[in-house]
């Protein structure tokens, strides 16, 4: 079946053109009534509207008949983002990824047993690449249009297992900093939070396609007590007044060593839900990975755009 939808500058200009013409209304000095005024005839009327009706800006829409099939043993659908997930024994917060509050959308969060997220974390990643590829491909065979990470370490395996599938694959939140080091523009810096500095260097950069890192400023969070309890020692309590104090603690002493910061990114998957809390106190913006989860979903769930003209 299709639908048509006539533009509204026409359909109010019929409007006003029948509504005339019914009144009996002269445009201008003419004799004539508007209708005619405009059309000369009933004969020209009908050639100018089928013109018109050519012309015009017109929107069809298909609809199909669509046939679903089952997939053997799956017992939820409809994720658009699949998530691999090390292991944690860490209270995820609304904001964090791994909370499911913090998404408008459903996450398909897939677990990869025997994965330590302390691992990954301090730069072990690699030994659990070709655990990743399984669950990746099991994530991809459900039906799920993108797949993510629970840590930015994972940029360990990004790329391998980004090869062995055919959707897009984001890890880490590090594939974010070729697009935000251009956006800063050449005479400003990239800030970036981390959750262990030791880990995160050239070689984790270039994994992402940056060579140059001269306008990178990293941050580690792990100098700060009540972060390296809860994430690094995974002491299993969070408290949040605490944890919110030392992430902003820890932007305010980048921006200070580094006055032309042009913003801040967040590596972490654990930070986002201190990304306004920083961006109030330090007036920069915040890229975290939670909202670039939500990027990518947008992406691969287009939807329609609603307004006025």
């Amino acid at each position: 079946m299709i639908t048509w939808s006539l533009g509204t500058n026409r359909k109010s200009v019929m409007h006003a053109l029948l509504h005339a013409n019914e009144s009996g209304r002269k445009p201008f000095n003419s004799k004539k009534p508007l209708f005619l005024a405009i059309f000369g005839t009933l004969d020209g009327f009908a050639k100018k509207a089928k013109n018109s009706l050519m012309h015009a800006k017109l929107y069809a829409k298909e609809v199909d008949a669509m046939i679903h099939k089952a997939r053997a043993g799956q017992v939820a659908y409809g994720y658009s983002i699949g998530m691999l997930c090390a292991e944690w024994n860490i209270p995820f917060v609304p904001g964090d990824l791994n909370n499911a509050n913090t998404f408008p959308f459903p996450i398909r969060y897939e677990t990869v047993p025997g994965a330590s997220g302390a691992d990954v974390l301090r730069g072990g990643g690699n030994a659990f690449a070709d655990q990743m590829v399984e669950h990746a491909r099991k994530l991809e065979a459900e039906g799920v249009r993108a797949i993510t990470g629970n840590c930015g370490f994972m940029v360990a395996f990004q790329d391998y297992v980004a090869e062995r599938v055919n959707i897009p694959v984001f890890l880490t939140s590090l594939v974010q900093i070729p697009m935000l080091l251009q956006m800063v523009g050449r005479n400003q810096k990239l800030g970036i939070l981390t959750a262990n500095s030791a880990s995160l260097g050239p070689t984790e950069f270039g994994k992402v396609g940056v060579a140059d890192t001269s306008r990178i400023r990293v941050q580690g969070m792990e100098v700060y007590p009540h972060f390296n309890d809860v994430v690094l020692k995974e002491i299993g309590t969070l408290d949040d007044e605490k944890m919110t104090k030392e992430v902003v603690q820890a932007a305010l002493d980048l921006k200070k060593a580094n006055p032309d910061l042009g913003a801040f990114m967040f590596e972490c998957s654990d930070l986002p839900p201190y990304s306004k809390a920083v961006h109030e106190a330090t007036g920069l913006p915040v890229f975290d990975w939670a909202n670039f989860i939500t990027y990518v979903y947008n992406a691969t769930v287009p939807h329609d755009y609603n307004g006025i003209v």
